[in-house]
């Protein structure tokens, strides 16, 4: 599971890298951010509702949000606002190559945004349908670049992997946006809306576990190497070595 550099692309720790890398320990740090938030986001936000009922001797039936982004409505809507904004700021800090920049950077712009354009509530004026549309484009939009990283970064062919752990990160990425696309069908014909948990959050629910498990597992790769390699070497290769 310990990805290590190919043989004949072995980097110089110093000609490899730009001079605004980061080094292991803190990709390693900002991918754990994001896979922690994937992993407890989706279970904290119906415990934190039933829990603030049970606090103030309220009735904790309804305690499961619609949607992950109905728990704006909800007892846990600082939670799920301060959640979004703490992915956004580990995403935009994610420096590993100019790829990564690039889609880190916009995954962690549509996750302020989401946070900051509540979905829509039951009966929204025109004004509140249009911030509610644009906060599923952006939703979708960080879903999808997440996604992105799940089959193509950390399954980057420059590093060596078990195959199944490469699966793994391919399984996870495609995993997203088909659970996504079955909570939209699950949304447009009303399908569970008597079940205990709705479709459309339990869809949200492993979409929102996939990404947290895959970025996740690449931090305790980088973690594995960079624990074994007893020194702090570049992350990733922007460019070859110039030739001497």
């Amino acid at each position: 599971m310990i990805p290590h550099w190919r043989a004949d692309r072995t980097p110089s720790p110093t000609s490899s890298r730009p001079s605004d890398a980061q080094d292991e320990r803190t990709v390693t740090y900002l991918r754990l951010g994001v896979g922690l938030i994937g992993i407890l986001l989706p279970v904290a936000l119906p415990l934190g509702n039933w829990l603030f009922a049970e606090l103030r001797g309220l009735s904790t039936s309804g305690y499961w949000p619609v949607s992950m982004s109905g728990a704006y409505y909800s007892s846990t809507r600082n939670v799920f606002v301060g959640s979004l904004c703490a992915l956004g700021v580990f995403l935009v800090c994610y420096r590993f190559d100019r790829r990564d920049d690039r889609w880190s950077t916009a995954a962690g712009a549509c996750a302020i945004g989401v946070a900051l354009c509540p979905t829509s509530p039951p009966n929204p004026t025109a004004f509140q349908a249009t911030i509610g549309a644009v906060h599923l484009v952006l939703a979708g939009l960080l879903y999808v670049v997440l996604a992105l990283f799940s089959i193509y970064s950390f399954r980057d062919p420059r590093y060596e992997r078990k195959p199944w752990v490469a699966r793994g990160y391919l399984v996870a990425g495609v995993l997203i946006p088909a659970l996504l696309l079955l909570a939209v069908v699950a949304a447009l014909t009303h399908l569970g809306t008597d079940w205990p948990i709705r479709p459309v959050y339990l869809c949200e629910w492993l979409a929102t576990w996939a990404f947290g498990a895959a970025w996740t597992a690449a931090a305790a790769e980088l973690a594995g190497t960079a624990g074994l390699s007893g020194h702090r070497a570049a992350v990733a290769p922007t460019a070859d070595p110039a030739p001497q």
